[in-house]
């Protein structure tokens, strides 16, 4: 069953909301009190907040299976164009394992390449152990640490991590992944 990758729509922002909702607490329930996960699900997906990221022209794409959706990424080009920052990239728990993960990341990646870009570059929370391991595979490396004040007495304690885009993301198993508050 072939992966489809297709663009998000402000209508689709319930949909993303929902998946959110059902991956984050799947995925981070080990790494996040429900507070901060809760905190951060109004946060970052406020349906305003989606909306605006949108209409500005983050690239939103919800992945499906034989037309069930299954997860999302989000990725945009940084300034100057030689860098994607991967924004989002979420897969329902039970699509682990499968190669989905993999193919959106490669997605994002071929993408990248086309439109000129040299690296790609995305934030995960420092004790995802399953998503650090993922990435590892698809060739990032780690280029820096961030620690983030999001308000409420919650942090973001990132790892930075980055590619080159002449790599292929083959072999990786990306799971859960990445949020950053850049884009949110």
């Amino acid at each position: 069953m072939p992966l489809r990758l297709r663009p998000a729509l402000e209508t689709d922002v319930p949909l993303l909301r929902s998946l959110a909702q059902r991956i984050w607490h799947a995925c981070y329930a080990d790494l996040l009190s429900l507070e901060q996960r809760e905190y951060m699900l109004a946060w970052m997906y406020a349906p305003h907040k989606l909306a605006s990221e949108i209409r500005r022209g983050v690239n939103y794409r919800i992945a499906e299976m034989d037309g069930t959706p299954v997860g999302y990424l989000a990725w945009e080009t940084l300034e100057g164009g030689d860098t994607v920052h991967l924004h989002k990239l979420y897969l329902l728990p039970e699509w682990h394992g499968r190669g989905v993960g993999q193919a959106m990341l490669a997605a994002v990646a071929d993408a990248s390449a086309t439109a000129g870009a040299r690296l790609l570059e995305l934030r995960v929370n420092r004790g995802n152990a399953r998503a650090l391991r993922a990435y590892a595979r698809a060739g990032f490396e780690k280029a820096g640490e961030v620690l983030t004040d999001i308000g409420s007495g919650f942090v973001m304690d990132d790892f930075i991590l980055r590619r080159p885009l002449n790599l292929r993301a083959s072999d990786s198993d990306v799971r859960c992944g990445t949020g950053d508050p850049r884009s949110e």
